[in-house]
């Protein structure tokens, strides 16, 4: 069945979570490369040690204690004005170069646009307005209401509901192995944007399609689904 709904994943997917790389270097000249790598890192780490603890904060809190942990283990001051400015990054994050040209060309083709995001709602708004992405989402799901991040199968069931679309017509996108293996373990036909050129870390729930980038979307979707 062709995609009658696409969900993409956000955090890596459309916007460039090491965007904030520049502001780091500026605040920590030497580290903001460093930095943002292991604060990403723990950002993702935390996110699954609270689902399986069941001991949900939302993604802005958990954001925020993995920026304290990687400043600490750095050895680097994070006074409030810094942690402030750091923070609100967050909320201006660029999006890939190919993004908004791939979506606008999906949204063409009247296909649902969605976003399904461990981002909490009050992180997700300001980040798809300044990107200017809202007039080509239709919907954007948070994890939040069910207290649980990715890739906990109850997160994509989520979209499902909200979107009111079968769950054999909706194609799922994102550049996160383990976000792509947890949607395929669900059931969605997954498009896995491998930027880096890194190995299939499958879990047994391999991608179907893996892409370099979002503009290989578009001219794929056109081909049938691959069936293993």
């Amino acid at each position: 069945m062709k995609p009658k709904a696409l969900v993409f994943d956000a955090y890596g997917t459309l916007f460039d979570v090491h965007s904030v790389v520049e502001l780091c270097e500026m605040l920590w000249p030497g580290r903001g490369a460093t930095l943002s790598q292991l604060w990403r890192t723990k950002q993702l780490e935390y996110t699954w040690q609270r689902s399986l603890m069941r001991r949900y904060q939302d993604f802005g809190q958990v954001t925020e204690g993995a920026l304290s942990y990687a400043c600490s283990a750095l050895g680097l001051p994070l006074d409030a004005e810094r942690r402030r400015r750091v923070m609100a990054a967050y909320g201006s994050l660029t999006t890939f170069p190919e993004v908004r040209e791939a979506l606008a060309e999906l949204k063409a083709r009247r296909l649902k646009l969605a976003i399904l995001s461990n981002g909490s709602p009050a992180m997700l708004r300001p980040v798809v307005a300044n990107a200017g992405l809202g007039g080509l989402i239709t919907a954007v799901i948070s994890v939040d209401p069910k207290k649980i991040y990715k890739p906990a199968p109850v997160v994509y069931r989520h979209a499902v509901e909200r979107l009111r679309v079968p769950k054999a017509a909706i194609g799922f996108v994102s550049s996160n192995c383990w976000d792509a293996c947890g949607a395929k373990s669900f059931g969605f036909r997954v498009f896995w944007i491998n930027r880096s050129g890194a190995p299939v870390d499958a879990l047994g729930a391999p991608p179907d399609h893996i892409i370099k980038g979002l503009d290989e979307l578009p001219p794929l979707l056109a081909q049938p689904a691959r069936t293993r």
